[in-house]
């Protein structure tokens, strides 16, 4: 293919009405390189609204559970007839709601059903824009087991867009190798969009979304977060890991694979240049050290103390041992000379906490042991960190003056992040702390 290709991607937020429609077709139309469109469902207009997606899987439970699906399949159709009639389009979709709804009755899979938001939604915008419409399920596959496959997507589907000039592909979903539809797991439409802009061999990959671009901090808890400028893979990757919801780290891959940049854009303020992604960065040139702080509640802590431990050979082996063979993972693993503590999560430890700590004590016989829930993990990333005199001390100090002690210090190899543990209650207190003495 030529350069000069841009995929973008529409979240749901970004078509739930026919106004939002004429947002992005004003956007796509005025940059003839958005040739290539990847659509999500419609999601809520207001705060009280339904995203066509979960009143999708209500049709699946209802029908599991033998009760009519009438009601609220005529809402969904109803959906899109506004927004087909609000942009004064002369078509219908009558005929593709009587397939899915003779399909639903028919017990088609959950995945079929939910799949059909970003189906119809795309076959819309693909009329309002007078682009082709491409259905995924020709061109994204998945492996027997449920996995996706990556170059066999990549080679036909590569294949398909050099046929098109412009075209919409819905997201979501593709085909397992006996036609049946799959959709992706977490961050649906952002993976697809990742996977058809790996296929174009594009020079970049717009997301579009209600937001201008990734914030430095949660905006729950932090009154207005700057955005950020300029992210590479990696500091996204241990932000999104931590909490941060813009884009799922998975979705990121096939991009990062082929080295294109994605840039983070907001629907509704499309003159804001948003963040860009990219596979490496310079320092920033000005003051900032940090790049964000995420965080998440959940974790349970195990500690261990014992005299001698680190002549101990074999001792951190067998207490990991003793998790894995529980089905418990880890999350870090911050350890001194006579004492090692184990940060997990406390949903997969909570029923099994009496077994791991007896299985330990018969293992490794430590001094002490003591298993305590309720600790939330706080990750300062910036990839200037390295540099930074002082980072840690000023992370520190932030949490020591708010007034909250910290219960475990974990930090990187690649000295990109620092991630303290404090209990969930603190969390909200210590963030907002922690950015106000990185960001004035």
């Amino acid at each position: 293919m030529s350069s000069g290709i841009k995929v973008v991607k529409f979240g749901g937020s970004s078509l739930a009405d026919a106004e939002h429609f004429r947002k992005v077709a004003d956007i796509i139309n005025s940059d003839p390189e958005r040739r290539f469109v990847v659509a999500s469902a419609p999601g809520k207009r207001n705060s009280d609204d339904e995203k066509v997606t979960d009143m999708l899987y209500k049709c699946y439970d209802l029908t599991r559970n033998g009760e009519s699906i009438d009601n609220i399949f005529l809402c969904i159709k109803r959906r899109y007839d506004k927004i087909i009639k609000d942009l004064k389009m002369d078509f219908s979709l009558d005929n593709e709601f009587s397939k899915i709804k003779l399909a639903i009755l028919h017990h088609a899979g959950r995945d079929y059903i939910a799949s059909r938001g970003e189906y119809l939604n795309a076959i819309v915008l693909s009329k309002y824009l007078g682009y082709d419409f491409i259905d995924a399920e020709k061109g994204i596959f998945f492996c027997e087991d449920g996995s996706f496959d990556a170059e066999n997507t990549n080679k036909t589907l590569s294949a398909i867009l050099e046929k098109h000039k412009n075209a919409v592909i819905p997201g979501f979903y593709g085909s397992m190798p006996n036609g049946t539809i799959k959709t992706f797991t977490r961050g649906g439409s952002d993976f697809t969009g990742s996977v058809v802009a790996r296929a174009a061999r594009a020079d970049i990959y717009e997301n579009w979304t209600d937001v201008s671009g990734v914030l430095m901090a949660d905006p729950r808890y932090v009154k207005n977060p700057r955005a950020i400028d300029v992210i590479t893979y990696k500091e996204l990757r241990e932000l999104s890991y931590m909490g941060a919801s813009v884009l799922h780290d998975e979705a990121i891959f096939p991009v990062r694979v082929a080295g294109i940049p994605i840039n983070i854009r907001n629907t509704n303020r499309p003159a804001d240049k948003g963040t860009m992604i990219v596979q490496n960065a310079p320092a920033n040139k000005n003051s900032d050290i940090i790049t964000g702080i995420a965080g998440k509640k959940g974790f349970s802590i195990i500690v261990l103390e014992k005299d001698m431990m680190n002549n101990e050979i074999g001792f951190g082996k067998k207490v990991l041992e003793v998790l894995m063979n529980n089905n418990v993972s880890f999350e870090h693993l911050p350890s001194g000379i006579d004492a090692m503590s184990i940060i997990v999560s406390t949903d997969e430890i909570k029923d099994k906490k009496l077994i791991v700590a007896d299985e330990i004590k018969k293992y490794v016989h430590p001094d002490y042991i003591s298993i305590d829930d309720g600790i939330a993990l706080i990750a300062v990333v910036g990839r200037n960190m390295v540099n930074g005199i002082g980072t840690a001390y000023r992370v520190f100090k932030a949490a020591a003056e708010s007034g909250v002690n910290i219960k475990m210090i974990d930090q990187g190899s690649g000295e990109m992040n620092i991630i303290i543990g404090v209990k969930e209650e603190d969390y909200e207190k210590v963030l907002q702390a922690i950015y106000s003495e990185f960001v004035h």
